[in-house]
C-alpha cells in the first residue's frame, strides 16, 4: 500500500497538521495526505486527501522522497501549493512552519525523515 503526503509551501513555510486520531498518534504533527486508493494515482490521492482534510485544492509538484513504513507501506512526499486557506477539517490544528521551526512541534517519526528535503524546498 502507498501513502502520499504533501509539503504544501507558502511564503517560505510548510503546512503541518496535528493528528486527532488514532490515540497513539493524537497530538503529533504530519504533512497532509493519506492512502492511495485502488486505481487512483498519487496526484489524485493527494488532491482528494487535501480537499477532505484541509478544505483546499492543491497543485501537486515533484516527488521529494519516499520512506518505508511499518508493515511494508511506502510513504511518498510531494511538493505542493494550495489555493485558499487550509483549515483543520479532520485534525486538531494546522500551522505554517518555517525551516527553522520544524522541530518546534512533535512529528510522526516517518515525516521527520523528510526534513532535509523540506528545508531544501523552503530554501534553507
Amino acid at each position: 500500500m502507498t501513502v502520499v503526503a504533501a509539503a504544501v509551501v507558502r511564503d517560505r513555510a510548510v503546512l503541518a497538521q496535528q493528528r486527532a486520531f488514532p490515540a497513539e498518534a493524537a497530538g503529533m504533527w504530519e504533512f497532509p495526505g493519506g492512502r492511495v486508493e485502488p486505481g487512483e494515482s498519487d496526484v489524485d490521492a493527494l488532491r482528494r486527501e487535501c480537499l477532505e482534510e484541509l478544505g483546499v485544492e492543491v497543485a501537486v509538484g515533484e516527488l521529494l522522497g519516499s520512506v518505508l513504513l511499518p508493515g511494508g507501506r511506502e510513504l511518498r512526499l510531494y511538493a505542493a501549493s494550495a489555493a485558499g486557506e487550509p483549515r483543520a477539517v479532520e485534525h486538531l490544528g494546522v500551522r505554517w512552519l518555517a525551516a527553522s521551526e520544524l522541530e518546534s512541534v512533535p512529528w510522526l517519526p516517518a515525516d521527520v525523515e523528510f526534513f532535509g528535503a523540506v528545508r531544501d524546498l523552503l530554501g534553507g
